[in-house]
């Protein structure tokens, strides 16, 4: 059965193999609730661009208000804020919020964002392995970092040979975080300069916990807002 979800778009970031990922906190008359992750009915699950779009053809942004038609819940493992769109309808912008209230949104996730102690070869605690996954029963948080930068460098692939990459290195209560960014626009941004670390002095995250992939879930920066962005 068709249902609709008006929400603040706290994340629009690539998604393999050639999609997006939309992700936000739904607006309830008492204010901002739980997350709902919009996705397609395929199997990796990604919206392509006619699926996300607004009648006039235009993309949604960061911070957006916005109403999606829904079909139905469809949580996958510690992904519970999946719910399948019905691609018959475009979505609607409503609305959207300036820096000052998107501060309401902010979340304290608790000690440590989901488990600490498992790190990648490029990362900090940016892992989790899938035995673990079951323990957690969300997998979006909005955060506020401390000490964050962008850090643009080149890595070696799992398939060999180099490729530049943008990540962001934060901390956040009293623990250091190093996560890849999937926020297409300051990845495009940051890809443009030269390797080296950025100072971003205020700023807040969307942090997610993604798919499984070769035994673990990665941990992502899918946005990355400051007060100039939120003021576009």
């Amino acid at each position: 059965m068709r249902y609709t979800r008006t929400i603040l778009c706290l994340a629009n970031s690539r998604k393999p193999p050639s999609g997006f990922c939309v992700a936000g906190r739904e607006i309830t008359s008492s204010g901002f609730g739980g997350w709902i992750r919009p996705i397609s009915a395929r199997p990796s699950a990604e919206l392509s661009v006619s699926e996300r779009q607004y009648e006039d053809g235009s993309d949604p942004k960061l911070l957006d208000v916005i109403s999606i038609e829904l079909c139905r819940r469809q949580p996958h493992l510690h992904q519970h804020e999946n719910h399948c769109i019905d691609g018959g309808y475009f979505w609607l912008k409503r609305d959207r919020v300036d820096w000052q209230k998107l501060q309401t949104a902010v979340e304290d996730p608790g000690p440590t964002l989901w488990l600490n102690g498992c790190s990648s070869s490029h990362g900090v605690n940016d892992r989790v392995p899938e035995a673990m996954l079951s323990r957690f029963s969300r997998s979006l948080f909005l955060v506020r970092p401390q000490e964050l930068k962008i850090i643009v460098a080149s890595e070696e692939s799992e398939f060999g040979g180099l490729r530049r990459r943008v990540r962001a290195r934060f901390k956040l209560n009293g623990n250091w975080y190093l996560f890849p960014v999937t926020d297409p626009v300051i990845e495009r941004m940051f890809l443009r300069g030269k390797d080296g670390e950025s100072t971003l002095p205020e700023a807040v995250l969307c942090v997610s916990l993604g798919e499984v992939y070769h035994g673990y879930a990665y941990k992502l920066a899918a946005s990355v807002i400051t007060p100039l962005r939120a003021g576009l």
